[in-house]
């Protein structure tokens, strides 16, 4: 017995966690050659203007992130879990095939661009919805004691499919001439991509539904989505904060770096692009034992030990690897902002999940993170180069990833541990009440 629950949570993991890598390989992938891209469906006669517009296309997605977060995490709250997880998979693999297979601006002019566009659309729409999705199926699946552990996988995930997409980079930029890389070689992570999403959607159709949702279903009570969150916007501005940090610091240290590695330091891209392996390897190895740790000293914890040292040396290490660029200093910035990204990770997404009751958890955290992710992740590359630019100062996005450690660290500090447990008790009279 205890086997078969052993395989059947190791599945469970398995779903959430590939789903999720499939979900943010194609915004990662898209992020590193955003210069490729930039040339073959933005042309412009300025470097700086084809940049800024992919950029900003890179962005427009994040629009209809809170669309898809609540239209998806109300579908999740009411018809399961399971439910959403296989309708996100099914749409994110149909807008990688949009971008693997669309012709460039040369071929079919203005038409180029308005695919990419719909491509990133229909891409918000579906990742609005996978982290609240999957990451209440992972804690709602997690043994008693161990959802800061199962909860960190999600993040895990987000980090594999980053260091996916920069060891796919680093080989085909290596690799290939400048002619194939623009010809046909940008399309190959696009298509290897493409080929994982049968196999998430696979995984994800034979794993069961959670049991906190059986039960808060089984109790027969109307949803009153509304009212059930408007009683918790405390918990929702507190993980806003805790998701405004994460979010700066993953699309601006993990995947704005190679960018600003060759366009602002004149790196050589391939090796920007190893560095960003290794200190990618270091965030995935670090983010379990975090999760870890804080189901034995709580999730605050670690969140403020975390983002206190990210606010403390972010500026000293743009400073100096600014003041003599090199591959070696790239090197230890990213093993330490990485690994400290890591350690905030871990209990990341189980602090966020535990602050809902079930009933709502997944349009909570939807709409929590959603709002933020959109706010200040989807144009965080837009805004650091706009801002060095504005600034003339190339170290201006250490101000940006500053910013979002502040916030997140006052939200960290306001945060409640052992709300999972409230809410369960709360639920539990509830059920318990007539109807």
């Amino acid at each position: 017995m205890s086997s078969t629950r052993s395989e059947a949570k190791s599945i469970r993991i398995a779903a959430a966690v590939i789903g999720n890598a499939l979900e943010w390989y194609d915004f990662i992938v898209f992020g590193f050659f955003t210069a490729i891209i930039s040339r073959l469906f933005f042309p412009s006669q300025s470097q700086y203007t084809a940049l800024l517009l992919t950029t900003a296309t890179f962005g427009v997605g994040f629009f209809m992130r809170p669309v898809g977060g609540i239209l998806l995490g109300i579908f999740a709250d009411r018809k399961g879990r399971k439910a959403a997880l296989l309708l996100i998979v099914t749409l994110m693999t149909a807008a990688i095939a949009l971008i693997a297979f669309a012709p460039t601006y040369s071929a079919i002019g203005v038409a180029a661009p308005l695919i990419i566009v719909v491509a990133r659309l229909l891409q918000g729409f579906a990742t609005g919805g996978e982290f609240a999705s999957a990451t209440v199926f992972l804690i709602e699946s997690a043994p008693p004691g161990r959802r800061g552990l199962y909860g960190s996988w999600q993040m895990v995930g987000q980090c594999l499919a980053a260091l996916l997409g920069a060891l796919i980079g680093a080989l085909i930029t290596r690799t290939l001439p400048q002619a194939a890389l623009d010809s046909w070689g940008w399309r190959v992570p696009f298509l290897f991509g493409l080929a994982i999403g049968p196999v998430g959607l696979l995984i994800r159709r034979y794993v069961r539904e959670t049991e906190p949702f059986l039960e808060s279903r089984a109790a027969g009570k109307p949803l009153r989505i509304g009212a059930s969150l408007a009683a918790h916007y405390r918990e929702a501005l507190v993980s806003m904060g805790l998701v405004v940090a994460g979010t700066i610091q993953f699309y601006v240290v993990l995947l704005y770096m190679p960018t600003f590695a060759g366009t602002e330091l004149h790196l050589p891209l391939e090796q920007a692009f190893l560095a960003q392996a290794i200190g990618l390897a270091c965030a995935i190895l670090v983010t379990p034992f975090s999760g870890a740790l804080s189901d034995h000293v709580g999730r605050k914890p670690v969140l403020v030990a975390s983002l206190a040292l990210y606010l403390a040396l972010t500026y000293p290490f743009f400073s100096w690897l600014h003041d003599d660029p090199s591959i070696s200093k790239l090197l230890i910035m990213q093993v330490t902002l990485c690994t400290l990204l890591g350690l905030g990770m871990g209990p990341f997404s189980t602090a966020v999940a535990e602050q809902f009751p079930a009933r709502v958890r997944s349009t909570g955290v939807a709409i929590a993170y959603n709002f933020a992710v959109m706010l200040f992740g989807g144009f965080a590359q837009f805004f650091v180069t706009w801002l060095i630019k504005a600034t003339g100062s190339p170290i201006a996005p250490a101000f940006y990833v500053m910013f979002g450690a502040a916030c997140g660290l006052v939200a960290a500090l306001l945060l409640k541990d052992g709300a999972y447990e409230a809410n369960l008790a709360a639920g539990a009279r509830l059920n318990a009440a007539p109807n």
